[in-house]
C-alpha cells in the first residue's frame, strides 16, 4: 500500500448490514395487512422481475429521468403486486408507500455480528470513516436506526450522487469529502465489479468482503481478500505509517 492510510470506504448493504427477512416475506406481510393473502415464493420471483425492469428502464433510481428514491421504489413496488394480481390503484399505492416507510426501521435489518467491532476498531486506530453505496436516500436514517451512522463522516448514496456504482465518479465525489489522495483511502466491499474493481480503478485500495466463499475471481489477490471483517484491524494496522 502506497502512502499512509487515513481513510477507509465502506459498502452497506450485504457488507455491514443485511435485509432481515426475503422481500417476498416483507412484502407479503404487508399485503396481509390490507386483507390480502399472496404467496411469499410468488411475490419474490415478482420483485425480482420488476427490479430487473425497472433498474433497466430507470437505472439509479431514475434520476436522469426526473424520478427520485421514493417514486422509484412506489413502482416497483406496484409492479411487483401488480405482476402477482392486485389491480386496485388505490390499495397499491398505500401498500408501496407503507413498504418504503417500513424499509427504514432496524427491525427490517440484521447487522453483521462483526460490523461495529470493525468499525469501532477503525476508529480506535485514528482512521476515518465514510459510505459509498448504491442506494436511495433512506441510508441515513437506516443507518441511524441500526446504531451505525455515528461512525460515519459522511454518506454518499448513490441517489445523492446522481451516480452510481460501477461508474467511478461516485468514489470520486467521496475522495473530495476525504480531502486526501486516493493512495490513502481503502475501500470494503462485497461486490466484485462494482466496489473491488471501481474503488480500484481510481486508484483506492479496494478490498473484497466474501463472506460466504462465492467469489473465485483469479486477479483477486489473496490479501484483497476478506472473509470476515474480523481481519481488518490487523490488516490495517500494517498500513499506517
Amino acid at each position: 500500500m502506497r502512502g499512509p492510510l487515513r481513510w477507509v470506504l465502506w459498502d452497506v448493504k450485504d457488507t455491514l448490514l443485511k435485509v432481515r427477512a426475503s422481500v417476498g416475506e416483507q412484502y407479503c406481510k404487508e399485503a396481509e395487512r390490507m386483507g390480502l393473502s399472496l404467496s411469499p415464493a410468488e411475490v419474490n420471483t415478482a420483485f425480482h422481475q420488476a427490479y430487473r425492469h425497472f433498474s433497466s428502464r430507470y437505472p439509479n433510481y431514475g434520476i436522469s429521468q426526473g424520478l427520485d428514491g421514493q417514486a422509484w421504489w412506489k413502482g416497483v413496488v406496484q409492479d411487483t403486486f401488480s405482476r402477482c394480481g392486485v389491480q386496485e390503484p388505490a390499495l397499491l399505492n398505500t401498500m408501496a408507500l407503507n413498504l418504503y416507510h417500513n424499509f427504514c426501521k432496524a427491525e427490517n435489518w440484521e447487522v453483521f455480528p462483526d460490523s461495529e467491532k470493525a468499525l469501532e476498531s477503525c476508529s480506535s486506530l485514528g482512521l476515518k470513516l465514510g459510505v459509498v453505496s448504491n442506494f436511495d436516500s433512506r441510508l441515513e436514517g437506516i443507518l441511524r436506526a441500526c446504531g451505525l451512522l455515528s461512525h460515519f463522516s459522511f454518506v454518499v448514496t448513490s441517489e445523492g450522487a446522481g451516480v452510481a456504482k460501477p461508474n467511478p465518479a461516485i468514489f470520486e465525489q467521496a475522495l473530495q469529502k476525504c480531502g486526501v489522495p486516493a493512495t490513502n483511502v481503502a475501500h470494503i466491499g462485497d461486490h466484485y465489479v462494482k466496489d473491488y474493481l471501481t474503488s480500484r480503478s481510481v486508484g483506492i485500495h479496494g478490498y473484497l468482503l466474501d463472506r460466504d466463499n462465492k467469489h473465485h475471481q483469479s486477479d483477486v489477490p489473496r490479501e484483497h481478500q476478506l472473509s470476515s471483517l474480523e481481519e481488518l484491524p490487523s490488516l490495517f494496522q500494517q498500513h499506517m505509517d
